[in-house]
């Protein structure tokens, strides 16, 4: 049950981070909510950069075999954030280099840290199993950050007063979540020189691709901002709404499921042991990233009506299903496919995987771009093929690992992707009986499917 609260957890993150983006894209006018949308993206960056090694090595080796190991570990990584926050606020001050100013550089770094610094709390907390104080921080950050972001939008709809209390409300939710760990993860820093270099060279590798994954989603919005300018908007809403349900998906099923698939393969469990639990890990990604796609596309119509600003509704409409299409084939390159060289720690594998999805999604992109005139239909669809093709390259470059996939819950809901989509096209009568329509086919096609998928994740 604990797993299945942390799933619920993420599940509630993501649906407030949801809500977030539509109150600020509400509140906000349109040159603005680019602003904004491109400032969280390179915040991401800089976290991915700085911090997101020490998160890799973290998933990895934290928190040991013992209690002594535990300890040695926690205070290493210690060091390790301590000295990664430095270096990011260095960095900070070379800003006007590039055209930023000091003032700026230095939110934005401190939003990175502070963004970063709770991200690594939350991973030590899942992978020692406390999964009810996990539960418990993840949805405080999540309430905290939106409530704080979108009080600074209140006070004055505008760029500042938004990147304030989005800075505001990680300030508050570190202090909140050290004092509730106080007894479970106490604060401590210590040197081990052979751990870090560990660290480093698992964590570096992982950090590397991890920086050619956020790359794409930079990459895409500064396409559109170059093309479209303020009209960039709607598609850049698209890109920040249905990209986060696959990622908030992938990510919590890989947080909850992971840990156990490591200590299986590390206790050098038996061939076809191995086998079953990785295809069970694939079927539980795949399907319900299927489910929930699936949903999206069902209710995807009505909810643009009822939640995305009139002037932005034809550009969002447009880029949406290839938005879609992209964030979930990205979720597969990015959680499916590297977990076998994740396990056997084959570095090189995990960081060509996300160069190329990298390469060929903002090249699909670029390349629509300069084709297409630059409209968010042609962006946005010229991104989807290139995603599509580092799939079919990345499962080429995957089959030298077996595995056993069940594919009774990941079948029928492809099957109601495939329906919703033809029901949303179609529109018999109103939109309200079309929405109902793709909903009952999608609930009767995934209900079995559904059941089973969180019977394995509760076990």
């Amino acid at each position: 049950m604990a797993k299945i609260a942390a799933l619920g957890a993420y599940l509630y993150q993501s649906l407030v981070a949801f809500g977030l983006l539509i109150v600020i894209a509400n509140l906000l006018p349109a040159k603005d909510y680019a602003g904004y949308s491109l400032f969280i993206s390179i915040v991401q960056f800089a976290d991915i950069v700085c911090f997101q090694w020490i998160r890799a090595a973290s998933s990895r080796f934290y928190p040991g075999p013992d209690r002594a190991t535990e300890q040695v570990e926690r205070g290493v990584i210690g060091t390790e954030l301590a000295g990664s926050a430095g270096i990011c606020l260095l960095v900070a001050f070379l800003g006007p280099l590039f055209g930023i100013s000091i003032w700026l550089g230095l939110v934005g770094a401190l939003a990175a840290i502070l963004q970063g610094a709770g991200e690594l709390h939350l991973t030590m907390l899942r992978f020692r199993q406390e999964f009810r104080l996990f539960s418990w921080l993840q949805g405080a950050r999540a309430t905290t950050l939106a409530l704080a972001t979108i009080a600074g939008a209140a006070l004055h709809p505008d760029l500042a007063h938004v990147v304030a209390g989005f800075v505001a409300g990680n300030v508050v939710y570190c202090g909140l979540a050290l004092f509730q760990s106080r007894q479970v993860m106490p604060l401590s820093a210590c040197w081990d020189g052979d751990i870090v270099k560990r660290n480093l060279a698992y964590g570096g590798i992982s950090a590397g691709a991890g920086v050619a994954t956020l790359l794409v989603p930079l990459g895409i919005k500064s396409i559109l901002l170059g093309s479209l300018g303020s009209a960039a908007a709607g598609p850049m809403l698209a890109l920040d709404l249905l990209q986060r349900p696959f990622v908030m998906l992938t990510s919590s099923l890989q947080a909850i499921r992971f840990p156990d698939l490591v200590a299986q393969f590390d206790r050098k469990g038996g061939a076809q042991t191995i086998q079953a639990e990785l295809g069970r890990y694939y079927a539980l990604l795949v399907g319900l990233s299927l489910i929930g796609a699936a949903a999206i596309v069902a209710t995807l119509s009505l909810a643009t009506q009822l939640v995305v600003p009139a002037g932005l509704r034809e550009a969002f409409l447009r880029a949406a299903p290839f938005v879609m299409l992209m964030a979930m084939l990205r979720a597969v390159v990015q959680t499916v496919l590297p977990t076998p060289a994740q396990l056997k720690r084959l570095l090189p594998i995990i960081l060509g995987l996300a160069i190329i999805e990298c390469v060929l999604t903002c090249g699909g992109a670029l390349a629509a771009a300069w084709l297409g005139a630059g409209t968010p239909t042609a962006v946005t669809a010229g991104a989807a093929t290139g995603a599509a093709a580092a799939t079919l390259i990345g499962v080429l470059m995957q089959r030298w690992r077996s595995f056993t996939m069940p594919w009774q819950p990941v079948l029928p809901p492809a099957a109601a992707l495939l329906l919703a989509w033809l029901i949303s096209a179609w529109q018999p009568g109103s939109l309200l009986i079309s929405t109902g329509l793709a909903l009952v086919a999608v609930a009767a096609l995934t209900a079995l499917p559904l059941l089973t998928l969180v019977r394995w994740i509760a076990v």
